[in-house]
């Protein structure tokens, strides 16, 4: 229960901060100022979206394509 609870905790911080990233492309001035957004924003979306997605997987094959992708971005 406690880990279902933890997973999506992280699945909707990941959505949000993917939400707020978009937002900062879309009304941002000028393309720093978006790539920034956008990079620390997309960064710690996968990250938490990636984590809430482990720990509802549990010990898969999932847990391990999940790893290799965040470590691929990272």
């Amino acid at each position: 229960m406690v880990i279902d609870i933890l997973s999506w905790i992280l699945i909707i911080i990941g959505g949000v901060f993917s939400i707020i990233s978009a937002v900062g492309l879309l009304r941002l001035p000028d393309v720093f100022t978006r790539m920034h957004a956008v990079g620390i924003g997309d960064t710690l979306a996968l990250g938490a979206l990636c984590a809430g997605m482990m720990l509802q997987a549990g010990w898969t094959i999932v847990t391990i394509k999940l790893f290799l992708i965040l470590l691929f971005v990272f």
